[in-house]
């Protein structure tokens, strides 16, 4: 199944995150973390990432500054609790191919539910013991507005924390 949502992805990236699946925000505007109430792109700005706050529209230039972006599951859907496991089918796969031609340093997943939905296995927030060649995994919070009970401070910690692993 073909996304709604391109994938930002080429050669020389530092970094590649891994949303879970376009809504239907997204897949509207054809572009990753389009609803103006997911807190993505601010968080981006605000840990460091980008020199300033990034539009959806502006997601082809983050290959400029070493990051792609990809979801794990490629169907849209109102929420991810609306995914089966099926929609996830090859998505480990695909992610390794991904680590393997275009060797980033790392893969961050945006949410629990993008790493569990590719490998199976619930994971923790932060870095991962899993590896996909020589590349290593990091989950964050979602920052889908479905996610508010994880407070926006939260969040921000565990984004600085993976620029913080992604500059040392």
């Amino acid at each position: 199944m073909t996304s709604a949502v391109p994938d930002i992805l080429g050669p020389g990236l530092r970094l590649v995150f891994c949303g879970i699946n376009p809504g239907f925000r997204s897949a509207d505007a054809g572009a990753h973390f389009a609803n103006p109430r997911n807190d993505f792109w601010r968080l981006l700005a605000e840990a460091g990432f980008t020199p300033r706050l990034l539009e959806p529209s502006g997601q082809w230039s983050m290959l400029d500054l070493g990051y792609g972006l990809t979801n794990a599951a490629p169907r849209t859907t109102r929420g991810s609790s609306d995914l089966r496991r099926a929609d996830f089918a090859g998505s480990a796969e695909r992610l390794e191919q991904i680590a393997g031609e275009l060797c980033p340093e790392g893969v961050s997943f945006v949410g629990k539910a993008a790493y569990e939905g590719a490998f199976h296995e619930r994971p923790e927030l932060g870095l991962q013991d899993r590896r996909l060649a020589d590349t290593w995994l990091f989950v964050l919070p979602s920052t889908s507005p479905a996610n508010a009970a994880v407070p926006y401070e939260e969040r921000l910690r565990w984004f600085a924390a993976l620029h913080d692993h992604l500059v040392d």
